[in-house]
C-alpha cells in the first residue's frame, strides 16, 4: 500500500471514529460543558490527528486508543448522570462569584477568576456596573449567569428619563484596597469626599475590595469581608 493511499484510509477512519464519538456522547461533547468532556475532546482530536498522519505508529494502536478513550468518557458520563455526588467531582460544579450584591473574593481566588475577568464577563451581558448584580454564577462551561437586582430588571418607559446619557458610565474609585487617584482627579468626586463617605460607614480604604460611583451617582462598596445573610 502506497503512503498516500494509507493516509487517505487513516484520515477517513479518524473522521468516522470522531463522528461516532460525538454521536454516542451527544451535543454536549461539542459544547465541552464539563471537565472530562473538555479533556476527552482534546485527547480524541490528538489521537485522530496522529491516526491520519503518523504512519510510523501502527494503525491498530490508534484504534485501540480511541476505543479505550471513548469507553472511559462514556462510563464517566453514565456515572455523572446516575450519581450526582460523583457527578460534581467528574463534571465540576458552578461557583458563586457574587451573592446578595457582594463579590465573593475567596470564591474568585479558588476559581482563579480576577475582578477584571468578572467585569469583562458582565460587560458581555450588557452590565457595565457591578452594583446592578444581585447574583453571578460561573457555570462549569465557563459562562457567567447573572441575576440583576429588582430595581434594574425590566426597564419601562418610566425609567428611561433616569438612564444616563450615551457615553457615561460608572466611576471606579477603589480597586483591591487602593484608591484610584487618576479617577478622582478627572471627576467631581475628590479624595476628601471619598474619605468622608468612608468615615460615615466606619470603613478604611484597605477594607474595600471594590468601590464605584454608579450611573445614578450612588456609591457602591464591596468589602473584602463579605457579610451575607
Amino acid at each position: 500500500m502506497s503512503g498516500s493511499v494509507e493516509i487517505i484510509i487513516r484520515t477517513l477512519t479518524a473522521f468516522i471514529f470522531l463522528w461516532v464519538f460525538v454521536q454516542l456522547l451527544g451535543k454536549q461533547t461539542i459544547a465541552q460543558r464539563t471537565y472530562h468532556l473538555y479533556i476527552a475532546s482534546i485527547t480524541m482530536g490528538t489521537i485522530a490527528g496522529n491516526l491520519a498522519f503518523n504512519i510510523k505508529i501502527k494503525f491498530l494502536y490508534f484504534i485501540i486508543a480511541m476505543i479505550i478513550m471513548g469507553t472511559i468518557v462514556f462510563m464517566l458520563n453514565l456515572v455523572a448522570v446516575r450519581n450526582p455526588r460523583f457527578g460534581k467531582w467528574i463534571a465540576g460544579e458552578p461557583a458563586t462569584l457574587i451573592q446578595e450584591g457582594q463579590i465573593l473574593e475567596e470564591s474568585m481566588k479558588r476559581m482563579g477568576y480576577s475582578l477584571d475577568s468578572l467585569k469583562q464577563a458582565l460587560r458581555g451581558k450588557d452590565i457595565f456596573n457591578i452594583e446592578e448584580v444581585e447574583c453571578a454564577i460561573l457555570e462549569i462551561n465557563g459562562s457567567l449567569s447573572v441575576l440583576k437586582k429588582n430595581q434594574y430588571q425590566n426597564t419601562t418607559k418610566q425609567d428611561l428619563p433616569l438612564l444616563p446619557s450615551a457615553g457615561t458610565g460608572p466611576i471606579e474609585l477603589v480597586y483591591d484596597g487602593k484608591v484610584l487617584y487618576e479617577n478622582l482627579s478627572k471627576h467631581t468626586y475628590d479624595e476628601e469626599w471619598l474619605m468622608a463617605e468612608l468615615k460615615k460607614r466606619n470603613l478604611a480604604v484597605f477594607d474595600i475590595s471594590y468601590a464605584v460611583i454608579g450611573t445614578k451617582g450612588n456609591l457602591s462598596i464591596d468589602l473584602f469581608r463579605d457579610q451575607l445573610s
